[in-house]
């Protein structure tokens, strides 16, 4: 398999997903909101939402607990048996209350469409999502699709009952 991944910046300005250090797992994925219209929801209703352009910068404004669809400005043709996990960046997780509530989420080999990010304010206050703003990061692994066989699964321990199966220590 290869480590190849095809990348195409939908906008000129798009930058591709970056590692901030050299041994960083993941690499950080930026809003692309330059006059775009966001999917929001509150988890009951949905409705679109125009970016605004106010002191010169695009953005969109996530009340508490209202989460939106953000778009990233590029798609990607990843190699077979390869995924991208998508994360939430922990220092912004805890400085300024910005989730992804689906994580980590997959993007599959076989999706050829833009990336976008659903991300949450878990702040309760507004909280203003910038156009270039590092809002998730994305881990890309290697994994197997082994072919199911039907059978009759036998215990080969004592373990049983799901969770806490091992003890309360």
């Amino acid at each position: 398999m290869t480590n190849e991944i095809l990348f195409e910046r939908l906008h000129p300005d798009v930058r591709p997903p970056e590692a901030a250090t050299a041994h960083s797992a993941g690499r950080d994925l930026r809003a692309y909101l330059l006059a775009k219209v966001v999917r929001v929801s509150d988890g009951s209703a949905m409705s679109d939402v125009k970016a605004e352009l106010t002191d010169g910068e695009w953005s969109i404004t996530l009340a508490p607990g209202q989460m939106a669809l953000v778009p990233l400005g590029f798609r990607t043709r990843l190699p077979v048996g390869m995924e991208a996990q998508v994360r939430p960046r922990s220092g912004q997780v805890f400085k300024t209350a910005l989730t992804v509530p689906n994580a980590p989420g997959t993007v599959d080999a076989d999706f050829a469409d833009e990336w976008h990010v659903i991300v949450r304010n878990d702040a309760p206050v507004p909280r203003r999502l910038m156009h270039g703003e590092r809002i998730a990061q994305v881990v890309f692994a290697q994994h197997a699709m082994p072919v199911l066989r039907e059978g009759e699964v036998v215990r080969t321990s004592d373990r049983a009952g799901g969770f806490g199966s091992t003890g309360t220590r």
